[in-house]
């Protein structure tokens, strides 16, 4: 058995060189060569435009300008725009396109943010006209330019449409004192004219895939008190909108796709039909659901009746086991995907931000339960954060990326590290194998389906070290790798790919640690179980560790799979040490 960590590209019939511009065709979308392009993507999401939740801000801001509010109280608005800027210059770079390409993406949605594109318009020196600002286009110029030479499509999504397009504050950044978007005609004005601006900029781009005109809107047009638009019939003014912009854009691009989103973050399309634009896509988007396929029944069914590709422009949010079954269904459906976002400061993304002490005390100021930074650390805490989003600096989630990518077409496990077998070797219990729930790990919580169950299932109870549905917390015995599985339950397991360059037989010591009952172990080689159970001690608190010990483990020459199970839960698992047996109790 071989193992080697390389992501399989799985480029749905798209040739190497030689793409032209996408156009739909029937339920497809094709290149003008006629093959068929499935777009597999991530979402730049937190680079142009922060969302709270993103830097672990929930409850501390509402939306970004609160973020920027609280940040220049800090340390000035010119230390601010310079922290802004750092952002920008690090968050998204060619190392983050080229790496994203190199792991099996075909495509990035880039979210955003319309006043690093033209003022907001009550700061418009003239009323009714467009101030046009560099920042925006220039950052827009180099993404493409990034995937151009990767040949992956870029899909330009206007995150935070000029006022905000929804009561769901914080993805559009909207201001409540402030008119929304839907209240306020130069709002609709200035979106129009943004997107006109942008489709003559990019007229002429082959690897600019589509225009994604509105993100999820969510607006009660009919009824206020149905605040996100879920209930809503007619969607009168999200149509004529959606019209008046694909109107504008065809006066100076005739080629490229139109993406549009219904209301109720996307999903409601009550009213908006018949389609307009012949060259249209119709967005979906899919958070916390079953991954069945009556999950999608309803856009499946759009795509039949109205002859128009369908896409599901954002997913993710969840746990590996979930993002590798709703992209197998997505799969068997022939649908294209963008997962979001790329980074955050959480795990369940491909990159992870680390938040540094600093920073961390600026957030727990706001919140109220630290002592305020001087201007100067804060200034300097800030600026270490905004350079921690530079994928050099990110933390890599092998892990996610797999689940998004190889095991969506394959079962096979992968080592999570370097799983050679040497005399004393530790084998810490978080470095699981790499894989799908049921193959390299089994617990009884593997993912988030709150939206169809409405009762809240964290997968790892812990929130730290991987994205699976095994609980991670931190560990503090003497030796280990920061981490430890904890609350573990009868019946659940977790496997691990080891190599011997000989046989040989071992003794397993098992470092476990319980407050207040006995667990049990059994252990299976190769499928194989093995006689006999480890008992595991009461230690009396949940990081007073002790080590318990199995004789005689043979491993065989090469690959071995090694299961733990717990025959009897409540305890925490540290590590597995092999330590070579005595020669003179060895068996056959």
């Amino acid at each position: 058995m071989r193992y080697n960590f390389l992501i399989v590209f799985f480029l749905v019939n798209i040739a190497a060189n030689g793409q032209a511009f996408l156009r739909t065709n029937g339920t497809r979308i094709t290149n003008e060569q006629d093959q068929e392009v499935i777009f597999q993507g991530v979402g730049l999401g937190g680079w142009m435009l922060q969302e709270p939740y993103m830097m672990k801000l929930s409850g501390t801001a509402m939306a970004q300008h609160e973020i920027r509010k609280k940040i220049s109280a800090l340390i000035g608005e010119k230390n601010t725009g310079t922290f802004y800027n750092e952002w920008l210059n690090n968050h998204c770079t060619k190392a983050d396109i080229d790496s994203l390409a190199a792991w099996g993406f075909n495509s990035v949605r880039l979210p955003m943010h319309y006043n690093l594109y033209t003022l907001p318009v009550e700061k418009e020196p003239i009323k009714g006209k467009n101030t046009w600002l560099t920042k925006g286009f220039a950052l827009t110029d180099s993404l493409l330019s990034w995937c151009k030479a990767n040949h992956i499509y870029l899909i330009l999504d206007l995150h935070a449409a000029p006022g905000g397009q929804g009561n769901d504050n914080a993805i559009s950044d909207r201001d409540t004192t402030k008119l929304s978007l839907w209240q306020d005609e130069a709002n609709k004005q200035k979106t129009i004219s943004l997107w006109q601006k942008l489709a003559e900029r990019y007229a002429n781009e082959e690897w600019m895939g589509a225009y994604d005109i509105i993100n999820e809107p969510n607006w009660g047009f009919d009824n206020a008190t149905d605040r996100n638009g879920c209930a809503e019939k007619n969607n009168i003014p999200l149509r004529k909108l959606m019209m008046d912009i694909t109107a504008a854009i065809r006066k100076v691009d005739k080629r490229h796709m139109i993406i549009i989103e219904g209301n109720c973050w996307g999903n409601n399309y009550d009213g908006v039909f018949p389609l307009w634009d012949k060259n249209t896509v119709i967005s979906f988007h899919k958070y916390w659901n079953y991954n069945t396929p009556g999950s999608i029944q309803k856009f499946l069914d759009i795509r039949k009746n109205l002859d128009v590709p369908v896409w599901l422009g954002e997913t993710g949010e969840n746990s590996n086991a979930w993002f590798t079954d709703v992209l197998a269904l997505l799969d068997a459906h022939k649908i294209g995907w963008n997962m979001w976002p790329w980074k955050k400061s959480g795990l369940n993304n491909p990159l992870q931000v680390k938040i540094d002490p600093g920073t961390q005390q600026i957030f727990d100021y706001w919140k109220g339960i630290a002592k305020k930074p001087s201007s100067a650390e804060a200034f300097k805490s800030l600026l270490q954060f905004a350079r921690n989003t530079n994928i050099k600096n990110t933390i890599i989630h092998r892990g996610v990326i797999d689940a998004m990518t190889r095991q969506v077409h394959t079962a096979e496990p992968m080592p999570f590290g370097q799983a050679v077998i040497v005399p004393g070797k530790i084998l810490y219990a978080t470095d699981y194998d790499i894989g799908r729930s049921g193959v390299t790990y089994h617990d009884k919580d593997s993912a988030e389906y709150w939206v169809s169950t409405t009762k809240r299932t964290p997968w790892n109870s812990g929130g730290h070290y991987r994205n699976d549905g095994v609980d991670i917390e931190q560990c503090t015995d003497a030796i280990s790798n920061g981490y430890n599985v904890g609350w573990i339950e009868t019946g659940e397991w977790l496997q691990y790919s080891v190599y011997l360059p000989e046989e040989g037989l071992f003794d397993l010591n098992i470092r476990s640690a319980s407050k207040e009952n006995e667990g049990a172990v059994k252990i299976l080689i190769n499928d194989s179980l093995l006689p006999g159970t480890v008992l595991l001690p009461r230690t009396g608190e949940t990081q007073h560790w002790e080590t318990s010990t199995m004789k005689n483990v043979k491993l065989g020459k090469g690959w071995n799979r090694l299961r733990v199970l717990a025959s009897s839960g409540g305890f925490n698992l540290n590590y597995l040490q092999f330590i070579q047996a005595d020669n003179t109790t060895k068996t056959d």
